[in-house]
Order: C-alpha cells, then sequence, then structure tokens
C-alpha cells in the first residue's frame, strides 16, 4: 500500500469511528437494535467516503464483547461506569476494541482517534480523561509495542 492509499484508508477509518461511536451512543440511550441502527446510519448518512466494512465491524463486534472491554478499563476508572457519559463510555469500548483486537492500528493511532472524537463530541477536558485511561489500557494490551516505542519503558 502507497502513502496515499494508506492515508485515504486513515481518512476512511477515521469516519468509520465517528459513526460508530454515533452509532453506539444511540444504541447505549434508545436500546434499539444495532442492525436497525445500521441501517439508518447507512440510509441518513454519506457512507461513501467511509470504511463501511469497518464501521460494521465495529458496530457489531463491541456490543458482543461488552464484558470483556469493559473490563480492560472498569479497574482504572475513578468512579462506577455507571457515572460516565454515554460518549465516553462508547470512545472506551472503541478503544479497548482496538487495542486488544485490532494490533494491525498501532497504538497511537487507537488512542489519537478516541481522543480527537472526544474533543468533538465528549464532555469538557473528557479528552484528558479518555486519554489516561486509553493509555492503561495500551500498557496491557500492547506492552510489546509500547516497549519498542519506548526503550524506557
Amino acid at each position: 500500500m502507497n502513502k496515499q492509499e494508506a492515508q485515504r484508508l486513515a481518512a476512511r477509518r477515521h469516519k468509520a469511528r465517528h459513526y460508530a461511536m454515533q452509532a453506539l451512543y444511540q444504541w447505549h440511550m434508545a436500546g434499539a437494535s444495532i442492525t436497525q441502527i445500521e441501517v439508518e446510519f447507512r440510509a441518513d448518512n454519506d457512507m461513501s467516503n467511509v470504511d463501511g466494512e469497518y464501521f460494521s465491524e465495529l458496530l457489531h463486534r463491541i456490543p458482543n464483547m461488552l464484558g470483556e472491554l469493559d473490563a480492560f478499563f472498569e479497574e482504572h476508572l475513578d468512579r462506577g461506569k455507571d457515572d460516565l457519559g454515554a460518549v465516553e463510555l462508547a470512545l472506551l469500548r472503541i478503544g479497548s476494541y482496538e487495542l486488544a483486537e485490532r494490533v494491525d492500528i498501532p497504538y497511537k493511532v487507537v488512542i489519537n482517534e478516541a481522543v480527537n472524537l472526544a474533543k468533538k463530541f465528549g464532555a469538557t477536558d473528557s479528552f484528558k480523561y479518555i486519554n489516561g485511561l486509553l493509555d492503561k489500557v495500551a500498557r496491557q494490551t500492547r506492552a510489546i509495542e509500547i516497549a519498542a516505542d519506548n526503550p524506557a519503558f
């Protein structure tokens, strides 16, 4: 894959995460079926520049792995999981999923994407909280990758 293709894929994945975060938020708040939410998102949004397969993967795999994904960050919370905002919860789940299941995506990219979405959609300064929690999850799930990047680790 050349540099342009890699940049295009990164942009398409960014949009997939954006829509997945919104869809998971809707699922959490309204309790509608994932399949129905996906149909609505695909009908209501221009998905031409979105990695549709990745959007679908995030949307279907994350709800099926909630216990496992939540366990990655719950031990690091300074409050109950139910006290987190729905946006922050969706971003922590997406980030935890990517860190645990998508080792093809560098941990720095995973954290950066979640932080940027938190800045856009989350509560004020929630991006700092997301950054700290996902950094701890990365240390659990990507210790070898982090050590390679930071020899002092």
